[in-house]
């Protein structure tokens, strides 16, 4: 993912030069629309910002980041000529491991996995440059209220279930992309990030758990996704 999102960034300037020739528009009257849906597939990667607990003999940390996949449901409100709203229901999939280090010795004492099945509700205002000829880059940002169906899972050794964390949260999200008007549809590649605004750490204990458990104070979920819309 690292490469694609790589490609992506040092591809853009060629792409904007390229577009500036005058060639024949495709669906030239697709942004009139006030309304307009679509489906979108990606793939994302997640980490975790760690307040750890100072008089713990562990040390916590996700040592990779995780990664996964989602998938929504676009509808594109029109709000002027650079502006539309944008409401992405969808479900996003995946887990990162968590691992816990004697602070002492730095050896690894266990690794756990926070898995994560959301449902993601966001809403994003997206800003639209001038279209150059089939090519339109944009700016979005906006809020995305998530919920996380496996935080109801239980704490369990045997599920390598360590920690737990609370279902909702609240991101942040940013980003960026280009429309490419096709001959019969809009493809859009977007690269976004996220940052969650709570702290998601549940101070839960299971039977067995405690010495994982206090070793944290804080858990904060950052993720950043590769979009590919069409529309």
């Amino acid at each position: 993912m690292k490469k694609s999102i790589l490609i992506l960034i040092l591809l853009l300037p060629a792409i904007l030069t390229y577009s500036q020739v005058k060639r024949p528009r495709n669906m030239p009257g697709y942004d009139y629309k006030n309304l307009h849906f679509g489906f979108t597939v990606g793939v994302h990667t997640q980490d975790m910002g760690i307040v750890r607990a100072k008089d713990s003999d562990l040390f916590a940390d996700v040592s990779d980041p995780g990664f996964g996949f989602q998938v929504t449901i676009v509808s594109d409100l029109r709000l002027n000529d650079n502006m539309n709203l944008r409401f992405l229901p969808g479900i996003a999939l995946g887990e990162k491991p968590l691992s816990f280090y004697d602070r002492q010795t730095g050896e690894l004492i266990e690794t756990g996995i926070i898995e994560s099945n959301f449902l993601d509700f966001p809403l994003l205002l997206k800003y639209r440059s001038k279209r150059l000829n089939n090519y339109r880059p944009y700016l979005l940002g906006g809020f995305n209220y998530r919920y996380d169906l496996a935080a109801k899972k239980e704490a369990n050794e045997n599920d390598r279930i360590f920690v737990k964390l609370k279902p909702s949260v609240l991101y942040l999200e940013a980003g960026f992309g280009i429309d490419f008007y096709l001959q019969y549809f809009k493809f859009s590649p977007e690269l976004k990030v996220g940052m969650g605004l709570r702290n998601l750490f549940l101070n839960d204990v299971a039977e067995g758990q405690a010495r994982y458990v206090n070793s944290i104070d804080q858990l904060r979920s950052f993720v950043v996704m590769l979009n590919f819309h069409f529309e």
